[in-house]
């Protein structure tokens, strides 16, 4: 059954495709809902010809700490996908509404997700210009991570096969044998410098180390928003802080004004979010998201 989309722009909806039959010709169908509120919702929706169409709230789904911007239902409907502006991908049981996993593997916001019909693999893409496909086992699923254990999780948990792990999936495979003949874990990865990497790993090509580098600032960066708690529609693409006069540009995307400034007169006139030429240059206040701002910070920083 294809998606129903709702009536704001800022929501997707997901119908499980198994319906339940009940008594009297009674149908039962689960749907999922997500947006702004960094939520899922789970309704359930009952129909006859005879009584028609009712539809009622059942639960709520929590995990991501940003606007959930996709959610599909697997083939079965025993489990639910969503993705993200805080980046993340998470599996959801949908018997006992547990988390089964949580995929950190795209560098920017996850706008689409689906599961094959037939088959455990799932299709995942994102504003980083990839798709990831996944596949994995129902039977040793991940466990639930808090904000605070992702941070743990980055700065003191990686193992070195972990790092490997990271390294191959930032397309950095030429580069593992060299990380494990040096013990580099995550710890060791966070203060990797372009000095350690010439002097220390032999790393001889520039552009190699400039990627490594830029990885790894990426990562920092992540951990930084994971640690702060600020919501990532917060924080500048650009700048990576936190917005204080955010506007619009034509690509739709919101940004700190002085940081697009800088930007259109720098670089080529495109996108930041995107690379495409940038319509017109023109940058629109976007009040709606600063008073946003101001509402968070006057709860979080008393």
């Amino acid at each position: 059954m294809q998606g129903a989309r709702c009536g704001t722009r800022s929501r997707d909806s997901r119908i499980t495709p198994r319906a339940e039959d009940g008594e009297q010709g009674l149908q039962f169908f689960r749907l999922a809902s997500c947006g702004q509120d960094c939520q899922i919702k789970i309704w359930v929706v009952s129909f006859t010809h005879i009584l028609g169409f009712e539809l009622k709230y059942k639960s709520t789904l929590s995990g991501h700490c940003a606007p959930v911007l996709a959610c599909a239902f697997s083939h079965n409907g025993q489990m639910l996908v969503s993705g993200s502006v805080d980046k993340s991908v998470i599996v959801y049981d949908t018997n006992t509404e547990t988390i089964l996993h949580t995929l950190t593997q795209h560098t920017r916001y996850v706008t689409s997700c689906a599961f094959a019909p037939n088959i455990l693999l799932l299709a995942t893409g994102s504003m980083d210009k990839t798709v990831n496909i996944w596949q994995f086992d129902l039977e040793t699923p991940c466990q639930a991570r808090s904000t605070d254990d992702q941070v743990k999780q980055f700065i003191e948990d990686w193992s070195e096969d972990d790092v490997s792990m990271w390294l191959c999936a930032q397309g950095l495979n030429d580069l593992v044998d060299i990380f494990k003949i040096n013990n580099i874990d995550g710890r060791e990865l966070f203060n990797l410098t372009k000095e350690s990497l010439v002097d220390d790993l032999k790393i001889e090509s520039l552009g190699l180390r400039s990627k490594v580098l830029r990885k790894i600032e990426e990562l920092r960066t992540k951990v930084k928003a994971l640690s702060s708690g600020i919501p990532d529609e917060f924080l500048c693409p650009i700048t990576r802080e936190l917005m204080k006069d955010p506007v619009i540009a034509s690509d739709g995307y919101s940004y700190e004004k002085e940081a697009m400034e800088n930007w259109i007169s720098k670089k080529k006139r495109t996108s930041p979010m995107t690379n495409l030429i940038l319509p017109s240059m023109v940058l629109t206040p976007n009040r709606t998201l600063k008073m946003a701002i101001s509402r968070w910070l006057e709860t979080h920083q008393k």
